[in-house]
């Protein structure tokens, strides 16, 4: 959004464009072109002009004509000896008999008739009204690109129609054990089975043998790996055009489960899969690449900076002529008229982005602060000739920072009434419970007659 502010200008540049600053302060300053300043223009001068404030800085829009202070008002001069005399006026009230008078089923008595016999159209009916366009001379300010703007990713929101329908198909005591082995694998199930054997111990009661329960999870296993992946494909394939390429990218890795691989339910759509993702790669690399183009075109240095750090695969190499162009423009924001926040917003982008080394500016700022300081030395292991300017030493070794992330908002809970709790255990109890535990002792007793029997 542009607003008006009076500017001093303080200096002329080897390229033709003139410095300035707030006139009567220090800051805000920046850099206007000769092309829109009058011709007689000279330091010290005062101008008003048209600017927009963004966070890439101040860029000068128009200038705005004033008027000439010189030719001031005067008032009128009696030039008559004669006195002066004041004049009143009164005026007459109007009466009903000087109104216009309608016709009840007629027009207006004082409107002029229509000269022409010709009938008036409908609104409809009318030629459109031809309209002169403006043109580009008209217009003050300079034209603003605009950026494409993307779609948002769908996150992968996957239901549980086959993993419900495993579950359903099995009996009601062996639930809770499949649940465990698809949580945790067998090992959960091992550890289960120890902590409710100690507890057992620890009451006088009989132990569990673990031989029964763990040969059920792993028959129980490999259906409710391939469920829950044919679960999570479905619904990637639904939203294909919008889905997040790293929820994508993880439903293909886990087609190569060997227990998802083993069924053949699950081979034609997980090549299907893989090609989509070849493309979706290929198509989000191309407009990476072209959104950073455009907000260089633009003069968003920041956004391009913003955009250079998160590829849409990693391990991709940036290229080398686009890489020397984001470099320069960086280079050239981080200068010693920048504001101290104007190198903290670009350092905070730059220490996460593929040019991060090649970047050296001139000079520290004119202003540096103590935030900016912190900062620098915050990312310094991964911006140290930067670092060096502001005599911040890196320690060998040092961690690796993590770029920053917005606070989240505090939530309110609630707290709800707890409860009642049924006295019948419900079906899908945890294998801890009694419930399992003679589902344990049923299966142990059928292992160990079928064994004395063999």
């Amino acid at each position: 959004m542009s607003r008006r502010l009076e500017i001093e200008l303080t200096s002329t540049r080897e390229d033709g464009t003139w410095t300035w600053r707030a006139a009567g302060a220090k800051v805000p300053k920046g850099v206007v072109e000769s092309s829109l300043l009058p011709k007689e223009s000279k330091v010290g001068d005062v101008l008003k002009i048209e600017a927009d404030f963004d966070i890439d800085g101040i860029t000068v829009l128009s200038v705005v004509p004033q008027r000439d202070k010189s030719q001031k008002a005067t008032f009128l001069q009696l030039i008559d000896d004669k006195p002066f005399t004041g004049v009143t006026e009164k005026l007459a009230k109007k009466s009903k008999s000087d109104r216009p008078q309608r016709d009840k089923r007629g027009p207006r008595t004082d409107r002029p008739a229509r000269t022409d016999n010709a009938e008036r159209k409908p609104r409809s009916e009318r030629p459109p009204r031809e309209r002169t366009p403006r043109s580009p001379a008209d217009k003050s300010a300079a034209p603003v690109v605009q950026l494409v703007v993307r779609p948002v990713a769908k996150r992968l929101k996957p239901n549980r129609k086959h993993r419900s329908a495993v579950l359903q198909s099995l009996p009601t005591e062996q639930r809770s054990v499949a649940e465990r082995a698809l949580a945790g694998g067998i090992r959960a199930v091992r550890e289960a089975i120890k902590t409710q054997n100690t507890q057992l111990k620890a009451e006088g009661k009989p132990e569990i043998k673990a031989d029964g329960l763990i040969s059920m999870a792993q028959d129980i296993l490999p259906k409710l790996r391939v469920a829950e992946w044919l679960d999570k494909a479905e619904a990637a394939k639904s939203d294909l055009a919008l889905l997040d390429l790293r929820d994508l990218r993880a439903v293909v890795v886990g087609a190569d489960d060997p227990m998802v691989v083993r069924d053949e339910t699950t081979r034609e759509l997980a090549t299907e899969l893989k090609l989509a993702l070849k493309q979706r790669q290929e198509s989000e690399m191309t407009q990476w690449l072209e959104d950073i183009k455009a907000a260089l075109g633009a003069t968003r240095v920041l956004r391009a900076i913003k955009l250079s750090g998160e590829p849409p695969k990693a391990g991709v190499l940036f290229p080398a002529d686009l890489g020397q162009q984001l470099t320069k423009a960086t280079a050239d924001s981080l200068s010693n008229e920048a504001s101290s926040d104007r190198w903290i917003a670009i350092l905070e982008a730059l220490a996460f982005s593929p040019i991060r080394t090649s970047v050296k500016p001139l000079g520290a700022p004119q202003a540096t602060t103590d935030a900016l300081r912190q900062t620098i030395k915050r990312l310094a292991p991964l911006i140290p000739q930067i670092a060096a300017l502001f005599a911040i030493e890196v320690k060998p070794g040092a961690q690796t920072p993590r770029p920053l992330r917005p606070p989240r908002p505090k939530r309110e809970f609630k707290r709800k009434p707890k409860a009642a709790k049924p006295d019948i255990a419900k079906p899908d109890t945890a294998i801890n419970e009694p419930a399992v535990t003679e589902v344990a002792t049923t299966e142990i007793t059928a292992d160990s007659t079928a064994s004395q029997s063999a």
